[in-house]
């Protein structure tokens, strides 16, 4: 088993991180219904299996990376210990007025899935979190990432909400969060 370091996230690092695999694959996606009249709306999610399986891709994004790299917010990454080349990386915006932290991106190349490394940069990222006085941390991830929905269940993360559109493709996104204060 291979042993990794994980580090502060440098501009030297972003071309690196746009390079890794982003892409998924899933059997399952959460499939949204609304329904509504004059005085009331219901919104779920379930699990649904597909018909076949999906292969899908994290939408990556150099200026939300970017955006990361100063020391108010959070970019970190994770490398084997004997070797530069970074094999996972996230990224966590800090908004210092409502004191939450949202995690954009939590991308670990295939090389080095299923190794316990998407958890170790999630809690380092809480500890970052805990010491900027972060109330709330939120996931953002979209419906049909059924692999992250996943995590962050297995995280201790819980459901708190959706934005229709939200994302830059027009996509769903569900969030993910825990108090920390």
């Amino acid at each position: 088993m291979a042993v990794y370091v994980i580090r502060d996230g440098l501009e030297s690092d972003v071309d690196t991180c746009l390079a890794l695999d982003h892409s998924y694959q899933t059997e399952r996606v959460w499939q949204m219904s609304m329904r509504s009249d004059l005085d009331q709306y219901e919104i779920s999610f379930k699990t649904e299996r597909l018909p076949r399986l999906l292969q899908g891709v994290h939408p990556v994004s150099e200026h939300r990376i970017r955006l990361c790299v100063p020391e108010d917010q959070c970019f970190l990454v994770a490398a084997e210990r004997d070797g530069q080349d970074v094999l996972a990386y996230l990224t966590m915006r800090y908004e210092p007025m409502q004191r939450v932290a949202w995690v954009q991106d939590l991308v670990v190349d295939t090389s080095a899935r299923r190794q316990g490394l998407g958890s170790r940069l999630l809690n380092i990222a809480r500890g970052w979190a805990n010491e900027h006085a972060v109330r709330r941390l939120l996931v953002e991830v979209r419906t049909q990432n059924f692999p992250m929905i996943s995590f962050c269940a297995a995280n201790g993360l819980l459901y708190c909400g959706y934005n229709d559109r939200y994302l830059e493709n027009q996509d769903i996104a569900v969030f993910f969060g825990e108090s920390l204060a």
